[in-house]
């Protein structure tokens, strides 16, 4: 009797689990999406008084709009100093994490430092920035950033420590909707919150309440999110039981050329990480020029309420979500490459349409302000969908290329070229934006780099598939 051929054993995706390593992606989004609405506007507003010893009420008020335009260089500059710190500090604490064993895991005690640190430091930036203390706001900038940079690299590579490779870009689908939940609730704050009602009023009228719950909020919820994290998830108990399935990963890992860490990286897998980093370089710089500047953009040129940017962000964040829901299923059927590439091409559609788009002229309410372009919702979730697609692939991709002994490691050079482009954007940006004098410029900044970010990837990287099949299945 012929003896039954072994079938390869199911690789299982643990959809409650990976929900629950999302806290801590919760918490990133969470506080970023509160730091980028908030603080240009804030740095845009305490340089005007310093530059011009006038607010930034005042100077709209005055209708001498160019003093506006003249400080974004400075607030690309403090801005971008936030990312050049993330750029040493990430690649250092992945390592770290890397090398480190405790009982509670390798990842887990950056995780709660980083956490409780920054989120006892984040709502002291408004009170400061209320007090008029520019000295005070940046020193508590600084300690946010650094310390979610010890916190946010070991929180990400959590996820492939215990998912093994052929999995990852749809665990990564379901860690990015965690996170968007996060940035949501954020957007929502910022509805209720409006930040242009206090910028726009004088100084008398100004309610701290309304700069300062949001931060509040983000720093309770912060918390919260990493204390689930930590008692729900055993990082060494975990990866014990997922031995045999994470060696089973390296095996079917979609790579040119197989991982030994007792040899040099080899020749193409080096250039294929150099391309998808360079690509990866080109399109943050254009997603985070449009991050750091689209409140002032909406504020300043189309003359509109902050709180239509956060509807505007929520209607991203939608589509977003709806771009990680199909991103893996995609990618399992066309390619990571080609996905990324689909995601490029849509957000450069949707930043064309932008190009084109200026203040309706319609006045609304009793302080001038404009009626929002409903233009801008469209482009907003065209966007938001693009990068879905791309974001959701593009961290397996590098991460593919290493063994699970350097995962912090080349999580760090994630976003050594994400913080890169960050740190060189906003003052690129900020200086092109001074001297043209025109707020249009972002959007046309934006689509060069995305157009070229398209070009790079798809011309260089290859598009390699699993060379064995696996059954995936899902576990509740």
């Amino acid at each position: 009797m012929n003896a039954e051929p072994k079938t390869a054993p199911a690789l299982k995706l643990n959809v409650k689990r990976t929900a629950l390593i999302g806290f801590a992606f919760f918490g990133i989004l969470l506080l970023w999406q509160v730091y980028d609405s908030w603080c240009p506007t804030f740095l845009t507003d305490i340089f005007a008084r310093r530059m011009f010893n006038m607010s930034s009420f005042e100077l709209k008020a005055s209708g001498n709009e160019d003093h506006i335009l003249e400080v974004q260089w400075i607030v690309g500059i403090i801005m971008a100093c936030d990312n050049l710190a993330a750029l040493i500090l990430l690649p250092i604490f992945g390592s770290l994490s890397d090398k480190t064993h405790t009982r509670i895991g390798k990842r887990m005690p950056y995780i709660l430092v980083g956490t409780f640190v920054s989120a006892f430091a984040f709502p002291f930036i408004p009170l400061f920035f209320h007090q008029n203390n520019i000295v005070g706001m940046v020193i508590m900038m600084a300690i946010v950033l650094i310390f979610m940079m010890m916190y946010r690299n070991p929180a990400v590579a959590l996820m492939p420590d215990i998912t093994p490779k052929p999995l990852r870009a749809k665990a990564n689908g379901i860690i990015n909707i965690m996170g968007y939940f996060g940035g949501a609730f954020a957007t929502v704050l910022g509805i209720f919150l409006v930040l242009s009602k206090y910028i726009n009023s004088p100084d008398e009228a100004r309610n701290v309440w309304v700069i300062e719950l949001p931060f509040l909020i983000a720093s309770v919820l912060m918390v919260i999110s990493a204390l689930v994290l930590f008692f729900t998830i055993r990082e060494n108990k975990i990866e014990d039981e997922m031995k045999e399935e994470l060696e089973l990963g390296e095996q079917m890992a979609a790579i040119e050329t197989p991982v030994d860490d007792d040899k040099p990286m080899s020749k193409a897998n080096r250039n294929m990480l150099l391309a998808i980093l360079g690509a990866e370089f080109l399109w943050f710089m254009a997603d985070n020029s449009l991050g750091t500047y689209i409140g002032n953009y909406v504020i300043y040129y189309l003359k509109s309420a902050s709180s239509a940017t956060m509807i505007m962000t929520i209607v991203g964040g939608v589509m977003s979500v709806l771009g990680f829901a199909v991103a893996g299923t995609l990618a399992d059927k066309i390619g990571r490459k080609w996905t990324i590439s689909a995601g490029l091409a849509v957000t450069l559609l949707g930043l064309v349409i932008m190009c084109f788009m200026v203040p309706t002229g319609r006045v609304t309410g009793s302080n001038g302000e404009y009626a929002f372009p409903v233009l801008a919702f469209l482009i907003w979730g065209i966007k938001g969908f693009g990068m879905a697609l791309v974001h959701n692939c593009s961290f397996p991709m590098v991460v593919e290329l290493c063994s699970s002994k350097k995962i912090g490691k080349f999580t760090g050079y994630y976003y050594a070229a994400s913080m890169s482009a960050q740190t060189i954007t906003p003052v690129l940006l900020g200086l092109t934006l001074r001297m043209t004098k025109a707020w249009r410029t972002l959007p046309v900044y934006a689509t060069i780099m995305i157009t070229l970010s398209f070009l790079v990837f798809t011309l260089l990287v290859k598009n390699i598939r699993s060379s064995k099949k696996v059954q995936v299945s899902e576990e509740a």
